[in-house]
């Protein structure tokens, strides 16, 4: 097993090079540098220490993952023909370098390694910024800089940024949170004497600068709290902690998990309506909404020490991986219908739910369109349906003719009346399953169109001026069909 000697070449300046990174340097070795787009390489070249650089990697690989595992499978092999090897990467060995993760990871089974620090390029930035770390300070690489690498409440270091391709990628997403009026630092050649640059400009200019090199980083800072325009989910947190607080809202400090139970139905039915109305600006809304449910939840389940906001993002995750086998392991799914299968498969095992009847029980106290088109769809999984639209409609016919009978028998049973009129809309139901219709939104829909007309109805009444209760049947009745020509 070979020996692998990590050094760290220091953020640029060569005064930054340390004493053991030196002496491993000058010890004979053979060494290898991940680049030689390094200020520090100088050093090795006046000094004629000898080098091989995998820069040539990078051009014959596309992407930085393969590039990368090049690299650590090669110094592995050198390490083992010679038995000992010195690594070179720019900065500190343990900030920012994939490939040092790598290694680290393959220690003591196929190689042993040895770390020599040397400093990182985030010191020098830090100084040029004038911004102090105890308060959070998040690095990121560039190169895999995505929307969930975003935090608002504390400074960013986003390094790995070679060219103004990566840049733009960057700008685009930082724009979607910050706005593009945001300023950030974009730095060049930290800690290089003499061309150390740093630019504090708006995000929409970011990539507009043409000195961006492989010793470029960008330094975004957190959002002022006094002045904030933007917030994310643990603000949310913080600010339902502080309604249930002492200094709170006195009606939030009395509310319950039972009080507060019917609120998550209510949002869900504005966010659903929202929806319906495609009216974005109410979605975020509604949305917001639904989520303060969730937290408020929390808050109190935290209080209460029953659980906490990682309890039900934790129980999520597990739930979403392990339901989707498909996605997350090994078992292959091609239609949407098998996926929806699998996930009631994996549901009622993990409920110990053995019997059909068990199956069509597993259901909450929804709504009772949703419940019953939910039942239904349940028992249709197990082959007790109708073969086809017909014998549903059917059925529709039989229980309308139930109900006729019904009211006509004996005077009108209420109860009689109540059960058949009950069969009839599951029968209905059943008929907007076999249609994939959900029978929830069209009955929300009709009742919105009715009010609509209804609205209609009350303006051409005024006009006539007639109050609509002054009117006959018939003369609504007419306002009625004019109602229907005006488009809903």
């Amino acid at each position: 097993m070979g020996k692998i000697n990590i050094l760290g070449l220091g953020p640029g300046d060569v005064d930054c090079l340390t004493l053991g990174v030196i002496k491993k340097l000058k010890s004979g070795i053979k060494n290898y540098l991940r680049t030689e787009k390094h200020p520090t390489v100088s050093f090795l070249k006046e000094n004629n220490i000898p080098y091989k650089s995998y820069d040539y990697v990078y051009e014959k690989e596309d992407e930085f993952d393969n590039v990368y595992e090049y690299i650590v499978e090669d110094l592995i092999n050198n390490s083992k023909e010679y038995n000992e090897i010195n690594y070179l990467v720019p900065g500190s060995p343990m900030v920012a370098e994939r490939t040092v993760e790598m290694l680290l990871e393959r220690d003591m089974e196929d190689v042993n390694i040895e770390l020599v620090g040397g400093m990182s390029f985030i010191e020098p930035i830090l100084q040029l910024v004038k911004r102090d770390p105890i308060n959070g300070l998040k690095i990121v690489d560039g190169t895999r800089f995505s929307i969930r690498d975003i935090d608002i409440n504390i400074d960013c270091i986003i390094t790995q940024v070679y060219n103004n391709r990566v840049v733009s990628d960057i700008k685009l997403l930082l724009s979607e949170v910050y706005g593009d009026e945001y300023e950030v630092y974009l730095i060049n050649n930290a800690s290089v004497k003499g061309k150390e640059k740093i630019y504090r400009i708006p995000l929409y200019e970011l990539d507009r600068n043409r000195e961006i090199s492989y010793l470029t980083s960008i330094y975004v800072p957190k959002m002022d709290k006094i002045i904030k325009k933007v917030y994310d989910v643990a603000d949310s947190i913080d600010i339902t902690e502080v309604l249930r607080s002492e200094e709170g809202c006195p009606w939030d400090r009395e509310q319950t998990h039972e009080s507060i139970r019917a609120n998550v139905i209510e949002e869900a039915y504005e966010v659903v309506d929202a929806i319906d109305n495609k009216d974005i600006d109410s979605l975020i809304e509604e949305l917001g909404d639904l989520l303060f449910q969730v937290l408020f939840h929390c808050q109190i389940g935290r209080e209460e020490g029953q659980f906490n906001i990682y309890d039900v993002t934790t129980a999520l995750n597990k739930k979403l991986i392990y339901r989707h086998p498909h996605v997350f392991g090994n078992k292959h799914l091609e239609k949407s219908d098998e996926v929806v299968y699998n996930w009631n498969k994996l549901k009622f095992k993990d409920r110990n739910i053995n019997t059909f009847t068990d199956i069509l029980k597993d259901m909450p106290k929804l709504p009772s369109l949703m419940r019953s088109y939910k039942v239904q769809e349940r028992a249709a999984d197990i082959g007790f349906d109708w073969d086809n639209i017909t014998g549903a409609l059917e059925k529709v016919k039989e229980e309308y003719y139930e109900v006729i009978e019904s009211i006509n028998d004996k005077g009108g049973d209420s109860r009689k009346i109540e059960e058949e009129l009950g069969d009839l809309l599951f029968a209905v139901v059943n008929v907007c399953r076999f249609l994939k219709v959900n029978p929830e939104v069209a009955l929300n829909k009709t009742v919105n169109k009715f009010i609509n007309r209804f609205e209609i109805m009350e303006e051409l009444s005024k006009k006539m001026g007639k109050k609509l209760e002054d009117m006959t049947l018939e003369e609504m009745d007419e306002l009625w069909e004019k109602s229907k020509l005006h488009k809903d």
